[in-house]
């Protein structure tokens, strides 16, 4: 299964996009992948434009909605997989185009039937380029009880940061800069060639000032001119309950800081998690394996059984077979996808043994073989169809 490209390169907009930059985006992506344009084409070119057409819709439906948008921020794709209110995509079928459309074009999907003149796209001034900052990665280790509850950590970062000399502008003293006398302000170039289709324009980020449309008189001897040095910074996360390992959760504008005064990129906090001594996780279940001795399982009673912070006593009942699960409810790990949501919490499954003794003493032994013959000790049929059942189950 190919994976999902993020919704802000789909978009080609920085994750500080606002919800105009969004929007605009969306509808110049729409308009030059919407399949009238390629009714005439071949055929892999009209699937191309059809797949094109169809990820840029389902990104601009997520970072479109504030409170899809924050979840995709923190948790990226995972966060919208299973999470209430429709956040999630199966496939193209699960958001409506026509109220996508609605909202940005003001009208439904069939009325693009016609063209596109109607819906301006001409070119203006170019935008100036600002400088984002690279992401950072960071690894944090959680046993069950972080991830049970939920827990802040901080991290000391190594990092590039705001140079304080020049508050990040990159010129020495109040020198400041100017505009970019090779393109003008603009931060890109022109070129006009000549060619077999007559004559033709190419755009191209402008090599004297970066794309940023004006340069530095006198740059700072501090960072050189670039705005940044490296440094530290500690960061404080909030990490939500329930997360799993693997997942990694998005700060924004916590990673490297950007030249002269750009956006800052993004520190990654990726989820490793803890063996428990005692209990194995599914997903929001937790598993503990309870080995029972002859006489527990035949008389009953009661045996402790451990939990993430503690440990609860359980009743057996006497006959108790091995197979036998037992659900403590409300034992297991809440779900990620409960922060803002109620998706309640998992169950603590107990996996019933029995342990047979390996060898006895003569007292044992001779107690046991009279025993033997004990029409109590003998297995019926709806003893052994039920101890087998899931077994026979799991191999259907």
């Amino acid at each position: 299964m190919a994976t999902k490209r993020d919704y802000y390169e789909v978009l080609g907009v920085e994750k500080t996009a606002s919800d105009a930059e969004i929007k605009k985006a969306y509808r110049k992506l729409a308009i030059q992948y919407h399949p009238d344009k390629y009714a005439t084409k071949p055929e892999t070119e009209q699937k191309e434009a059809e797949e094109k057409f169809k990820e840029a819709a389902e990104a601009y439906s997520v970072l479109s909605d504030k409170d899809k948008r924050a979840r995709y921020d923190q948790f990226g794709h995972a966060g919208m997989s299973g999470a209430a209110g429709g956040g999630g995509f199966s496939g193209f079928e699960d958001f409506d185009l026509n109220d996508i459309f609605s909202s940005v074009f003001g009208h439904g999907f069939s009325g693009f039937g016609g063209g596109f003149s109607g819906f301006g796209g001409g070119g203006g001034r170019t935008q100036q380029r600002k400088f984002r900052g690279s992401d950072l990665r960071v690894k944090v280790k959680l046993n069950l009880k972080n991830i049970a509850s939920g827990v802040e950590k901080k991290f000391k970062l190594k990092k590039y940061v705001t140079c304080e000399h020049c508050h990040g502008s990159g010129a020495e003293g109040n020198s400041g800069t100017e505009t970019c006398p090779n393109c003008h302000g603009t931060g890109s170039v022109t070129r006009t060639q000549q060619s077999i289709f007559g004559m033709m324009q190419t755009q191209s980020v402008c090599p004297n000032c970066n794309g940023e449309g004006k340069i530095i008189k006198n740059k700072c001897k501090h960072c050189a001119g670039e705005g940044i040095v490296y440094g530290e910074e500690v960061v404080e996360v909030k990490i939500p309950a329930g997360v799993a390992e693997g997942m990694q959760l998005t700060v924004s504008g916590k990673g490297n800081a950007g030249k002269h005064n750009g956006v800052a990129g993004d520190l990654l906090v990726v989820i490793e998690e803890e063996a428990h001594p005692d209990l194995i996780r599914d997903e929001n279940d937790l598993i503990y394996n309870l080995l029972l001795s002859v006489p527990t399982a035949t008389l009953g009673g009661t045996v402790e059984i451990p939990t993430i912070d503690s440990k609860v006593k359980v009743k057996i009942e006497p006959g108790t077979q091995p197979g036998k699960v037992l659900r403590l409810r409300g034992k297991g790990l809440p779900s990620v996808n409960s922060y803002g949501y109620s998706n309640g919490t998992g169950d603590l499954l107990v996996n019933v043994s029995v342990y047979i003794p390996e060898t006895l003493n003569k007292e044992e032994k001779q107690a046991m073989e009279k025993m033997q013959n004990s029409e109590n000790f003998m297995p019926n049929l709806s003893i052994k169809e039920k101890i087998f059942k899931k077994f026979k189950n799991f191999f259907d």
